[in-house]
């Protein structure tokens, strides 16, 4: 360690990475603590960037944070790409959720009313017009959704631009194990690595997505407001010449389809309550395969590359938490469960702008990392 930072990230998950990039561009010493965990969500995701596609009753709030970070994407992704002379792929393409069957229609229905109460764009489709807008689709389909304002973006492609904008903005690196906060009073003082190394620090940022609760002296408010759920994906390639599957993200009630324009797809994802469990199993590739060939049946002829499981960080109420939490000096950044990808820019932003100035910007005010403390979750472990 060269100097004492000003912040410790720990984590280096697209959060986390983006939350180091826009500190330190804000002139702020960084360091990222990461262990390059295989089954982090980053890696195991898919990138769709969908807030209206993925609005939900009961999460108006989240989805006005899911909305902010959409808007912010286009010029974000400029500037990162620039910063780190990498492409992201990121695609202004549209989602089409459409309906195989009557209870998918009636599905889509009751989302088509939810959106327009909303005020949000978004088209409706018979099936006809949905297989002239996706040649691809099976011929049963019935109806569907189109909203221009979802994207996608290669988040892999994405994790290593940012790491790359981290670097050549000054962002140190150390790749181990935090196994504590450090705290001094009341006040954080650093974290301790599993090795036994401390790091110094007055700012902490907790990014580790669902391992947040592992590290000893976060507060059990953040701990046990955060779990893992898995999720497994299936990656897929055409073959030379073979048209992609689709222009836009396709989706059903059941399963979705990204594909990335230059012959590989991915089919996602399950949701299961396993714990830390990262198996890929043969049920969960079934019903993946299944359910994507129902739709888009010339997925039946691409070839299978890779089958991955990874662990959403999951909170009880599906929003992230994010903002300052006890002891003085952490910072929460996890919990963002299915939208990480698409939280990326607003959180790393806002976080940032958090850790400058000492203030709480009004757009995570509402997902403060104590509000679980009210239901039994008490101080630190």
């Amino acid at each position: 360690m060269t100097t004492t930072p000003d912040v410790v990230v720990i984590g280096g998950g697209a959060i986390g990475l983006s939350i180091a990039w826009r500190s330190a561009a804000a002139g702020l010493r960084v360091t990222v603590v990461d262990d390059h965990h295989p089954a982090r969500a980053s890696s195991a995701a898919a990138g769709l960037i969908a807030p209206v596609s993925e609005a939900h009753y009961g999460e108006e709030a989240l989805l006005d944070l899911n909305l902010l970070s959409a808007r912010r994407y286009p010029e974000w992704v400029e500037e990162l790409e620039e910063a780190s002379g990498r492409v992201t792929g990121y695609t202004p393409c549209g989602t089409l959720v459409v309906a195989l069957d009557g209870d998918d229609k009636e599905q889509i229905d009751h989302l088509h009313n939810f959106q327009i109460e909303l005020g949000l764009p978004v088209q409706r489709l018979r099936g006809k017009e949905c297989r002239e807008l996706e040649p691809g689709l099976t011929p049963t389909v019935r109806a569907g959704l189109f909203m221009e304002g979802d994207h996608q973006i290669d988040n892999r492609k994405l994790v290593d631009a940012l790491e790359t904008a981290c670097t050549r903005s000054g962002v140190e690196f150390v790749y181990a194990n935090v196994s504590s906060l450090t705290v001094q009073g009341e006040r954080i003082t650093g974290v301790g690595l599993a090795s036994g190394d401390p790091i110094a620090s007055n700012k902490v940022v907790l990014a580790a997505g669902c391992w947040s609760g592992a590290v000893d002296g976060v507060p059990s408010s953040v701990t046990d407001g955060v779990r893992p759920v898995k999720g497994q994906l299936l990656y897929i390639t055409g073959r030379p010449g073979q048209p992609p599957l689709a222009q836009r993200n396709v989706r059903t009630m059941d399963v979705y389809v990204v594909a990335r324009g230059d012959g590989r797809s991915v089919i996602g994802a399950t949701v299961e309550e396993l714990g830390f469990d990262t198996t890929v199993t043969a049920g969960g590739v079934h019903s993946l395969l299944r359910d994507a060939v129902r739709v888009l049946p010339d997925v039946a002829e691409h070839e299978m590359t890779e089958c991955v499981a990874g662990l959403r960080p999951g909170s009880r109420d599906n929003c992230p938490l994010l903002g300052p939490a006890e002891p003085a000096g952490l910072v929460v950044a996890t919990g963002h469960y299915r939208n990480g990808i698409l939280l990326t820019p607003a959180t790393g932003d806002l976080i940032a702008e958090l850790l400058v100035t000492g203030e709480t910007p009004p757009a995570i005010q509402p997902f403060s990392p104590t509000r679980f403390a009210s239901a039994g979750a008490g101080a630190a472990r």
